[in-house]
């Protein structure tokens, strides 16, 4: 019984751009896709029909760093988790892991079971990613030093018992003493590794990727940049066709002639994420970021009375917006890194990141200006 029908687009994924573009959908997964008019009989069975009236129609996106929005931070509970994710989720974000920054174990270890307790109601949510607290002091960023400790072998099973089964992504500074030890471990427990808020050389960061690390955190941000004599965890990780760069596109972490050009040196290995903290999708105010104060003004987060970042309040529909319109990145690629990138750094390939028949029925319909004007996740529209 088909349950949804979206006729009449311009598709874009990685696969690349097809014309008057049709899906429908049967529950929560596609049945079937084609172009041309034979939407009509899957129409005829009922159920939801959208015109798309020649939009783009994309993936839904994967956001694999993210800490909050709509003024709620993902750190204050179960409540305030719902609601930033319903402000992403508005913005074209349909599937989430939940970003925690560093903290007491004990509070970690809450925050990873709520976590998990949140993917068994909402299939949306794909898990944590745990940012802190195994990041070198001075990288820090935004992180509280008082809760940074070294990766010793019992804190990382603890923190993967933790989440049951649901710790996707772990960012460590691999310079730690026991750093590549605790990679190791977590590589072995099927998290993937991103190498972050680091201070590590090029010898450091190559280590990291040789024994699991397969992510490098927020790329630019939180570590040396390539200089002509000391190339750094960046070029490292662009060198190595295995690893995935994370990379902030609101014009404000990186700047985008520079993120235009991570584009060409790593094609099909930069997925956009958001890195957004409370603010994203609200006003200018003062916020808290992990029991830090943050001040966002003109839309750009920092710790209160420093010039330190402290995540965005970036969108992922700002974020595709930017690659296209500010970084020169064609929108299959732009769209790419929202998409089939985030969704092969988790291992969902198979059922997120296309539009293809059999994959879950996760899509963003934009207009020609690329703002988002319907969101559907698991066959459903969502508030958009």
């Amino acid at each position: 019984m088909t349950s949804l029908v979206v006729h009449g687009a311009r598709k874009l994924d990685a696969d690349g751009e097809v014309d008057d573009f049709w899906l429908a959908a049967d529950g929560a997964h596609i049945a079937a896709t084609g172009t041309g008019t034979g939407w009509r009989e899957r129409a005829a069975e009922g159920g939801t029909v959208i015109d798309a009236r020649g939009q783009w129609l994309t993936p839904g996106f994967i956001d694999l760093h993210c800490h909050g929005g709509g003024g709620h931070p993902y750190d204050d509970g179960v409540d305030e988790m719902r609601a930033a994710l319903a402000t992403h989720r508005a913005h074209g974000t349909t599937r989430s892991l939940i970003s925690h920054v560093a903290n007491p174990l004990a509070a970690l270890r809450e925050s990873l079971g709520i976590v998990a307790e949140l993917t068994l109601s909402d299939p949306l949510v794909l898990g944590s990613h745990l940012e802190g607290p195994f990041l070198a002091p001075e990288r820090r960023g935004a992180h509280d030093a008082r809760f940074l400790r070294e990766p010793q072998p019992e804190a990382v099973e603890e923190l993967i018992g933790a989440a049951r089964g649901t710790l996707r992504t772990a960012t460590i500074a691999p310079e730690l003493p026991n750093a590549l030890e605790a990679i190791g471990v977590l590589t072995e427990a099927g998290v993937v590794v991103g190498v972050g808020h680091t201070a590590a050389d090029q010898a450091q960061a190559q280590r990291a990727f040789e024994v699991g690390a397969r992510l490098l955190t927020h790329a630019f941000n939180a570590m040396p940049g390539i200089h002509h004599r000391a190339p750094g965890p960046v070029m490292t990780a662009i060198e190595n066709p295995e690893v995935t760069l994370e990379l902030i596109l609101d014009g404000l972490h990186v700047h985008p002639s520079v993120a235009g050009m991570l584009f060409r040196e790593a094609p099909g290995r930069v997925a956009l994420v958001t890195d957004a903290m409370a603010a994203a999708g609200a006003s200018d105010g003062d916020y808290t970021l992990g029991g830090l104060n943050v001040t966002v003004r003109d839309g750009l987060a920092v710790l209160s009375g420093t010039d330190t970042i402290a995540g965005s309040t970036l969108t992922q529909d700002a974020a595709l917006r930017n690659a296209v319109t500010r970084a020169g990145v064609d929108p299959v690629s732009a769209v790419t890194a929202l998409t089939a990138t985030p969704a092969r750094v988790l291992g969902e390939s198979h059922r997120l990141g296309r539009l293809h028949t059999g994959y879950l029925a996760d899509a963003v319909l934009l207009d020609h200006d690329w703002r988002v004007r319907a969101v559907i996740a698991d066959g459903a529209p969502l508030p958009a």
